[in-house]
């Protein structure tokens, strides 16, 4: 299904009609809340917003489950990352392609809910290790010998 992006303003948004999609408290729409906030694009027909950097993504879990992610604590979280780690196994071996894609954003949610937890900046911690390259030879791409990067 071909997506439509949406652009502040525009009065062919369907989903700003909707009660059940507007913020609550704001009387604004929920997209346009949430593209404020984030500031990134928002496309329709599903609702949910895209082009997130890592950091708006580690912003929107927190914002999201932080309270409860800080009671189940880094061992509990880190439980439920392993549980979707093998769901996303099993979607690879004989799930569809819409049940991989939901698995792998299930992990890199679960992922992210454990730096959020641990008080790990996954911006700044990407950037420290690959930043500049193969984190063994800081070649782009690497060039690492095969039997130390099969």
């Amino acid at each position: 299904m071909p997506r439509k992006s949406w652009r502040p303003g525009s009065n062919n948004n369907p989903w700003e009609k909707m009660p059940c999609h507007r913020a609550p408290g704001t009387g604004r729409a929920l997209a346009e809340v949430v593209r404020r906030r984030y500031n990134h694009s928002v496309v329709f027909p599903t609702g949910y917003p895209m082009s997130m950097t890592l950091g708006q993504l580690q912003q929107r879990i927190r914002d999201l489950y932080g309270e409860k992610d800080s009671r189940r604590g880094v061992e509990g979280t880190f439980m439920w990352f392993m549980e979707e780690v093998g769901e996303l196994s099993a979607a690879l071996r004989g799930g569809s392609p819409e049940e991989q894609t939901l698995e792998f954003a299930d992990v890199l949610a679960w992922l992210v809910t454990l730096a959020n937890c641990s008080g790990v900046d996954l911006d700044e911690a990407i950037a420290r290790k690959y930043g500049t390259g193969c984190p063994g030879c800081a070649q782009t791409p690497c060039v690492c010998l095969r039997e130390y990067k099969p």
